[in-house]
């Protein structure tokens, strides 16, 4: 594993959308997702506003890897948890970045019930562009 560069954060968590592409089993990528994504410090989330069965949660869950762009960066990366202490920070993230979309979308994406479908994307070794 090797960090985000600054310059990845910057751009991948100021994106507006992020579109995250699964692996299937034979290592190629599914098609891409758009979706939100914040920055909490110096981590990168996503959340599923549809719950624990929307499809691209469960193939992302179920590949543990897959490919993101945003902001310009195209990038491998594994899906990880969050860490319990972090939902507070990504919560005030959403809220800060998306609040202007309303209460009911962002809600989706907020809350106790958003903790199970967090997904902290972590960079892998090799990067693409």
């Amino acid at each position: 594993m090797t960090p985000w560069t600054k310059d990845e954060l910057a751009r991948i968590g100021g994106a507006d959308e992020l579109q995250l592409a699964s692996r299937r089993s034979n290592g190629t990528l599914r098609p891409y997702t758009t979706m939100w994504v914040v920055r909490a410090g110096g981590d990168l989330y996503v959340r599923s506003a549809y719950g624990t069965n929307n499809p691209w949660y469960v193939r992302s869950r179920a590949a543990g890897a897959g490919r993101i762009r945003a902001g310009g960066v195209e990038r491998d990366v594994t899906f990880g948890d969050a860490a319990a202490d972090a939902h507070a920070a990504i919560d005030a993230a959403y809220h800060a970045k998306y609040d202007s979309y309303g209460p009911k979308i962002v809600g989706s994406v907020v809350g106790s019930h958003a903790v199970a479908v967090a997904i902290r994307l972590v960079p892998a070794e090799a990067s693409a562009t």
